[in-house]
C-alpha cells in the first residue's frame, strides 16, 4: 500500500485564532463547542471550560468565550444585559459573511442563505438579518413570498462543499436575479481541492483508492472531505480518535491518502499517520 499525506491538511487561521485565545484562558464559559472537535474540547473541559448551547446558562457577570461560529446580536444583547465579559472568537471569514448579509438586508433584498439550518454558524447568520432571511437552503429552490424574477442577496455557510455552492447559485439564478459573494473560505476550498487532485491523480481506473478524513462526526467541513472523496470514487474512511482509526480495515488497498478537517489537531493526524506507517 502507498500512503500519501493529502496538503493542505488540519488547522485553519480561524481554529487557529479560537484555539489560541482559549488558550489564554482558564475554566471559563464557552457559548456552543469551541470548534467542532471531541479531542480539542475533551482538552479544555479538562482544563475546567463550561460549554453551553444557551447564553442564557451563563451566569451574570461570567467571562464567556464565543465560538469560532460567531454568533447573533440577540446573543451578544443577552450578553450585555447579563454582564458578561466576552472575548469573541470568530472567525474573521464568518464575520465577513455576516456583513455581507447586512448589506444585503440594507440594500432591501431578501436574503438566502446557503447552509444547514441547525448549525451554529448558520443560525448566527440568520439572527443577524432574521427580518431580511427569505430561506436556508441546500439546494435551489423558489422561495416562499418571493416571486421569479425578483432580485436576492446570497450568503453561504463558510464549510460547505466549495463546488455544490456554486451548483446552488447557478440554480438559484434560474429563478431569480441573485446578488452574492456567496463562497466557502479559502481554507475550506484548498482541502476540498486537495482531495479532488489526490483522487484524479491516484485513481487510473484499476489501482484500489482509499481516503481517510480524520476528524469529529459533527465537523460540516471533515463531513465535506468524506463527501467529495466519494464522489470521486475512493472508498472512504472516517476516524474522530487514534480507536477510531485501529478499529478500521484497510486490507488490499493500494493507494492511500490520509487528510484531516480543519478543526482536526495536527497531533492527532501524525499519530494516526505514524500507526497507519507501522502496519504497512
Amino acid at each position: 500500500m502507498k500512503l500519501e499525506i493529502i496538503n493542505p491538511h488540519g488547522f485553519c487561521a480561524g481554529v487557529t485564532n479560537a484555539l489560541r485565545l482559549a488558550q489564554s484562558l482558564d475554566g471559563v464559559y464557552c457559548l456552543h463547542e469551541i470548534v467542532h472537535n471531541e479531542l480539542v474540547v475533551s482538552s479544555l473541559k479538562a482544563r475546567g471550560f463550561k460549554f453551553v448551547e444557551d447564553i442564557r446558562e451563563v451566569p451574570d457577570g461570567e467571562l464567556v468565550l464565543f465560538s469560532a461560529h460567531g454568533v447573533s446580536p440577540a446573543v451578544r444583547k443577552i450578553a450585555k444585559e447579563k454582564n458578561l465579559k466576552v472575548v469573541d472568537a470568530t472567525c474573521p471569514f464568518v464575520s465577513k459573511v455576516h456583513r455581507e448579509a447586512l448589506r444585503y438586508a440594507s440594500m432591501g433584498l431578501p436574503v438566502v442563505v446557503i447552509g444547514k439550518s441547525s448549525h451554529a454558524e448558520v443560525k448566527g447568520i440568520v439572527g443577524e438579518v432574521e427580518e431580511s432571511v427569505c430561506g436556508v437552503v441546500t439546494s435551489p429552490r423558489l422561495l416562499d413570498g418571493i416571486e421569479k424574477g425578483a432580485c436576492i442577496g446570497v450568503v453561504s455557510q463558510t464549510t460547505m462543499n466549495s463546488d455544490e455552492v456554486k451548483k446552488i447559485v447557478e440554480g438559484l439564478k434560474k429563478y431569480y436575479k441573485v446578488e452574492t459573494m456567496a463562497e466557502v473560505c479559502g481554507a475550506t476550498r484548498e482541502r476540498q481541492d486537495a482531495v479532488r487532485k489526490f483522487c484524479r491523480k491516484a485513481y487510473d481506473g484499476k489501482s484500489k483508492i482509499a481516503v481517510l478524513v480524520l476528524g469529529s462526526v459533527n465537523s460540516s467541513n471533515t463531513r465535506r472531505l468524506a463527501e467529495i472523496a466519494e464522489e470521486e470514487g475512493a472508498l472512504t474512511y472516517r476516524a474522530g480518535n487514534i480507536e477510531e482509526v485501529k478499529a478500521l480495515n484497510f486490507a488490499d488497498i493500494e493507494i492511500f491518502g490520509i487528510t484531516s478537517g480543519a478543526s482536526t489537531p495536527e497531533s492527532f493526524f501524525v499519530e494516526a499517520t505514524e500507526y497507519i506507517k507501522g502496519i504497512l
